[in-house]
């Protein structure tokens, strides 16, 4: 009785589960850092729609006549494109009026909505004049 093939089948059998294991463990080192790289982008949208958010606040003590133009924000910070809307209201308590602006900063990356690049953060805040 030969057993001669028998080698040859268990060293390529062996040679494929070491293969696939290798295959998935790139496949899983390439994901976690795709994630590390979208929770950094995550920070940095988040900090960017925050100084928009600043910028708003400052431009609405310095003048508190009108909303701040979403024009005249920083259009982009740090290569994230920020818009700013605002809303003002005023209200009457009393006999005294109050003006309430609600100001949203939301920054966004230029990548199409749905891809790996698009991140996306918004930070809100009310101010009472």
């Amino acid at each position: 009785m030969k057993k001669n093939g028998f080698a040859i089948i268990s060293a390529i059998f062996l040679l494929v589960v070491l293969a696939a294991l290798g295959a998935f463990m790139l496949s899983f080192s390439n994901t976690q850092h795709l994630t590390s790289a979208q929770d950094v982008q995550g920070s940095r949208a988040y900090w960017a729609a925050r100084g928009g958010l600043e910028w708003a606040i400052s431009t609405v003590q310095t003048n508190s006549a009108a909303c701040p133009a979403a024009g005249v924000a920083p259009a982009t910070l740090d290569g994230f494109t920020i818009t700013i809307t605002c809303t003002r209201r005023t209200y009457t308590e009393g006999s005294n009026p109050v003006v309430i602006f609600s100001l949203e900063s939301q920054a966004n990356t230029n990548a199409p909505i749905g891809s790996a690049g698009y991140v996306e953060r918004s930070v809100t805040a009310a101010i009472e004049i």
